[in-house]
């Protein structure tokens, strides 16, 4: 991911609040444990698993991950997850 478009994904998840819960519960998850141990890395998700989600996103054409579908993918968590409370309550 490059500089610009992780400040993009930012800008726009920033102006959702409503998607800041589930951002950071996938930010939680997506990082490996103990990712604060190893300096200077950040939380996120592994570089193997971003390249395949890449791949399979946009078919490996290089391109930058685009800020609409990072919002539509935080969506759909956020989504996954309150019917699938309603199913087991």
């Amino acid at each position: 991911m490059t500089p610009r478009s992780a400040l993009g994904v930012a800008v726009a998840v920033l102006r959702r609040p409503a998607l800041w819960p589930t951002a950071l519960r996938q930010l939680s998850v997506l990082s490996p444990s103990g990712w604060w141990r190893e300096g200077s890395r950040r939380p996120g998700p592994p570089s193997d698993y971003l390249h395949f989600r890449l791949v399979t996103q946009y078919g490996g054409s290089g391109r930058s991950i685009a800020s609409r579908d990072v919002v539509n993918y935080l969506a759909w968590c956020r989504d996954w997850r309150r019917m699938s409370r309603s199913y087991t309550t």
